[in-house]
């Protein structure tokens, strides 16, 4: 389903949630201009592209850097002629508390979780007034709304991300620009997998993490990134267009209870 012929659309993050929604905008026809600090990624990823014959630009990018989102959204306009679409799926995932988390680690989470997003907006949503609007989706998470233990920095930047989003969605809504996030439950991407991994589990020892973080979720597993991807393609897309300032979760049910059996 061609559902995006024509527009061009900037996802932050090439791996796990940014790979699948790359992979899906461009299944629907849409051009790619992804952003990350992953090489190695960001070389899969434009081989993946461009073998399925997509438009696709990928951008080695520290997301945190305005001079280095700026160029890269430049460079996507340069080559497709303008901005549509912007998903911000990039994210560092670290673990600390107050008193665990030194004050670089924290700055380094705002800076990539949350002013990443300020910035592709800063410097997307001027690109994207001149196309008569667009989408904007933001990943946050359900750690925004009830979070684990350990995680200081992290939860802290997904509740400003559901802010910032509602801000966002405000101040361009005459502009015909719709803004909202998705927030996840646990995913199968590399920042779970880390998690599941601990200090150097074994591959069994991560399935046997996957089963016991799904058992969480009344559904009984963990999603996939591809999953993710279609609600988040959904929001972007015209079928969406009643939906801003809003943020969906996808997480399996996993906020839905209160923990008692």
């Amino acid at each position: 389903m061609k559902d995006f012929d024509g527009k061009v659309a900037l996802v932050t993050g090439t791996t796990g949630i940014g790979l699948a929604t790359a992979r899906r905008l461009a299944a629907g026809g849409a051009a790619i201009v992804a952003c990350g600090i992953d090489r190695s990624a960001n070389a899969a990823m434009r081989a993946e592209l461009e073998s399925s014959g997509a438009g696709a630009l990928v951008v080695d990018t520290d997301v945190s850097v305005p001079d280095q989102v700026r160029d890269a959204i430049a460079a996507g306009v340069e080559r497709f002629g303008g901005l549509d679409v912007i998903v911000n799926s990039a994210a560092v995932h670290p673990y600390g508390t107050a008193m665990t988390t030194d004050w670089e680690t924290w700055n380094k989470t705002m800076t990539v979780n949350v002013g990443s997003i300020y910035l592709t907006a800063h410097f997307g949503i001027p690109q994207m007034i001149k196309r008569g609007g667009g989408a904007i989706v933001n990943v946050a998470s359900v750690q925004g709304f009830a979070c684990q233990q350990n995680v200081a920095a992290y939860a802290t930047t997904k509740g400003a991300i559901h802010t910032l989003t509602r801000s966002l969605a405000l101040d361009y809504a005459s502009a015909g620009i719709r803004v909202n996030s998705v927030s996840p439950g646990s995913i199968r991407t590399p920042i779970l997998e880390k998690a599941a991994r601990g200090d150097n589990g074994s591959d069994a020892d991560v399935e046997e993490a996957y089963r016991r973080f799904g058992a969480a979720h009344p559904l009984g597993r963990i999603g996939e990134p591809e999953e993710v991807a279609e609600l988040i393609a959904f929001l972007c897309s015209s079928k969406a267009s009643f939906c801003t300032g809003a943020d969906y979760k996808i997480d399996g049910g996993l906020t839905a209870g209160i923990g008692v059996k």
